[in-house]
């Protein structure tokens, strides 16, 4: 059953980057299901063009995170009918692992250009806007990981990448706790998504296990045993975008099955 829909008075604009596919096109789904004009970015065109078929609510704009004026391209085309948005959320990011030894400046590099910056020029192109509509209300959300909050190996780059996400979430939080713009972060553990699937692919090259046998590997970061479901990720993130979580600010929330208490 599809939840239901909102009045016109509640129905949103909303923004996700990395929306061509796992928790970027769950929560593209979810929200487009629930009547909300949705807007979704990434790299890929022909990726965008598929999630944006699946429903008349979601509008899809080739994009690259870490590129500034492609922020700002796709916040112009997903105002042009001069409604801004009022929930943002920076989903997009990528995932690589190295000893820290063996990680290249580049890859360093990449991981920062698209999990931090790519968040940062999201955000801050969202804060901007908000501040600038007349309603002043608004929901800025980073997907974030619990690697964000703990270290563990082989994952150097990326943890300083995730890490760097909640210094921004809770830095913007407190400049804008007097306003109606909350600003918080999702912390998920390892999520049953094709990004999941790379490295379960990764692992299997580099030890010689079959898949299931890496996914367990896996599955076993977390207390439950288990990979984490991008509707588990969508779930949280539209109660977050909702008026009952306006007293949730600064924040990075876990769903990791109690990885990072």
């Amino acid at each position: 059953m599809q939840p239901s829909h909102p009045s016109s008075q509640e129905q949103r604009k909303i923004i996700i980057t990395g929306g061509n596919s796992g928790v970027g096109a769950q929560m593209a789904a979810d929200f487009a299901h629930q009547g909300h004009q949705v807007y979704i970015c990434g790299r890929r065109q022909d990726a965008i063009d598929r999630v944006a078929a699946s429903h008349p609510c979601i509008h899809g704009i080739c994009a690259d995170v870490s590129v500034e004026k492609d922020i700002i391209d796709f916040f112009d085309a997903a105002e042009a009918d001069g409604i801004p948005a009022s929930v943002i959320i920076a989903n997009a990011g990528i995932a690589d692992s190295a000893p820290i030894d063996k990680t290249s400046a580049e890859m360093f590099d990449h991981l920062v250009a698209v999990n931090l910056r790519g968040v940062f020029l999201t955000m801050r192109e969202g804060v901007r806007r908000l501040k600038q509509a007349e309603q002043q209300w608004g929901r800025i959300i980073a997907i974030s990981s619990m690697t964000a909050k703990k270290g563990y190996p082989y994952i150097s780059a990326y943890s300083a990448s995730k890490h760097g996400v909640l210094g921004i979430v809770r830095s913007a939080a407190q400049e804008l706790a007097k306003t109606q713009i909350t600003v918080n972060a999702v912390c998920p553990g390892y999520l049953d998504t094709e990004m999941t699937a790379g490295s379960v692919a990764s692992i299997s090259e580099k030890t010689g296990l079959d898949a299931a046998q890496a996914t367990d590997i896996l599955a076993k970061f977390s207390p439950q045993r288990r990979l984490f479901t991008a509707d588990e990720v969508s779930g949280l993130v539209s109660y977050l975008a909702s008026d009952a979580a306006g007293g949730i600010t600064g924040q990075a929330i876990s769903l990791d099955g109690g990885e990072t208490l």
